[in-house]
């Protein structure tokens, strides 16, 4: 007889679900007549999308407490639940996005792609020990590299996907060597062996866990290891953009606050320290940095590493009201930026060429409905109330100081104030500026007036509901993620 190892499918399902996305999908390139093959690729990216968020909700409501689950490679619960539920829906909004873009070649590729990575980040934010954190990561980071550099016809595509491999790599490089170190120094490899391991104030431990933290800082392009982040933005497509923008953070970000405080409780006077000066380092590159930018893109990235770091000061809390502020704070975030870049794509489809502050000029006025939606995803960003920025930024602020770092709440009030420079000129952009003579755009031109995306117009709403709802629903949401962050050992 053969000891095969218990297998928790209901824990796979999400990650299984957005896996058969991707090989349906793959399949449908192949088989499917290519007059068909986009509407193909959208509806099983829908329905699989869809399943998943639905499956990791179930893996919510039956997981109270965390359990180890394959063969304690990853664990069931509903941090790893509610991280995978925001993944899925940031995917499905993508698609919609993504389903006006007119790409004429790979189209079942790029689908396949996004769940792929989707799929890859879902098992990421479960991970249970060194070896499925690390093999998740590249998982979904192959795909994202691919992604990028997806647009063959385009140089800056190419050029995106490059530096994104190469700096990328480079991460995953220093994650490993610290995963290796930590496993030197303890001879263990998962996250609660690790925390209950002798000789864990070894400076061979202390150093891993560093370089750790240093890798899943370029995954969420936590100053100083952001370098990538603006020229990768610029030159993806900016369907792909929208998804590293939102989903990528959620996934590393979850990861990070489950390592720390699961393997290395014992040096959190260490890590909170550190994850408090990238967190300041972020917040002063990302604000400084924008507020010289012309290209939206571009301001947009940057506007990411920002918020990196509001999100890094909900993590060097280290407390159960930091883990709420951090998973609250991703919900509007999330719908914020990838809003953003919906509208972003939206003006692309028009002008067929990249979106400047200039350029963006008049698009309240010809598109009413994305130009205010656009206003209220760059208030929320911005910290504004009647948004779920601006209670995100609360709850952060108020976990922090819980946690007797006033100078962070001051460095995060200056800092959203210095925002405002950058993140209000986009709104003057839209409506106080005179926009650029429609035959500029080689769409407008041709049609005389802009063309209506539907389904491009559903994502934006979308984004909107969630942006609006979560201040004014945020009772329900607190308390997702004050369930969720029941999951960690405080």
């Amino acid at each position: 007889m053969i000891d095969t190892p218990s297998v928790d499918w209901l824990a796979l399902s999400p990650t299984l679900a957005l896996l058969a996305v991707a090989g349906g999908t793959l399949l449908g390139a192949v088989l499917v007549p290519r007059a068909a093959e986009r509407a193909f690729s959208i509806s099983v990216s829908v329905a699989g999308f869809g399943a998943s968020a639905v499956l990791a909700g179930w893996v919510f409501d039956r997981s109270p407490e965390p359990t180890a689950v394959v063969v304690e490679s990853m664990t069931r619960d509903r941090l790893g639940a509610l991280a995978a539920i925001l993944i899925a829906l940031v995917g499905l909004v993508v698609v919609l996005l993504s389903a006006g873009d007119g790409r004429r070649s790979h189209v079942g590729e790029y689908y396949a792609l996004l769940a792929a990575a989707s799929a890859g980040m879902v098992f990421f934010v479960s991970a249970a020990n060194l070896m499925t954190m690390f093999l998740a990561l590249e998982w979904f980071s192959i795909a994202l590299y691919v992604l990028c550099a997806l647009d063959t016809h385009r140089r800056a595509s190419l050029e995106a996907g490059l530096k994104y491999l190469i700096i990328g790599s480079f991460g995953s490089g220093i994650l490993l060597f610290g995963c290796a170190l930590v496993y030197g120094a303890t001879g263990e490899l998962g996250f609660t062996a690790i925390r209950e391991a002798t000789g864990a104030d070894d400076p061979l431990f202390v150093t891993g866990m560093a370089m750790i933290l240093a890798g899943l800082a370029f995954k969420v392009s936590a100053a100083p290891f952001h370098m990538w982040t603006p020229d990768v933005y610029q030159g993806a497509p900016t369907t792909v953009t929208a998804f590293m923008s939102a989903a990528t953070k959620i996934a590393g970000l979850v990861l990070m606050l489950r390592v720390l405080v699961t393997a290395f409780p014992e040096q959190a006077e260490i890590w909170s320290v550190a994850v408090a000066v990238l967190a300041v380092c972020s917040l002063a590159i990302g604000n400084f940095a924008a507020i010289a930018q012309r290209d939206v893109k571009r301001l947009l990235a940057y506007s990411s590493v920002s918020h990196a770091g509001f999100l890094l000061i909900a993590i060097a809390a280290n407390s159960t009201a930091g883990s709420e502020a951090l998973l609250y704070y991703l919900i509007p975030y999330s719908a914020a930026s990838v809003g953003a870049f919906a509208v972003v794509a939206a003006r692309e489809r028009e002008l067929r060429r990249p979106v400047t502050l200039d350029n963006l000029a008049g698009l309240g006025w010809e598109r009413p409905f994305i130009g205010v939606c656009m206003w209220w995803f760059m208030l929320s960003m911005a910290g504004f109330p009647l948004t779920g920025g601006f209670l995100g930024k609360l709850f952060v602020f108020s976990a922090i100081y819980e946690a007797g770092w006033w100078w962070l709440v001051v460095i995060g009030v200056l800092a959203t104030a210095l925002s405002l420079a950058y993140y209000l000129n986009v709104v003057r952009s839209l409506y106080m500026r005179s926009g650029e003579a429609p035959a500029t755009g080689a769409v407008i031109a041709a049609g005389g007036s802009p063309p209506r995306d539907l389904l491009l117009d559903a994502a934006v709403g979308a984004a909107l509901v969630v942006t609006i709802g979560s201040f004014f629903f945020v009772q329900p949401l607190v308390d997702l993620a004050s369930d969720a962050a029941a999951s960690l050992p405080f």
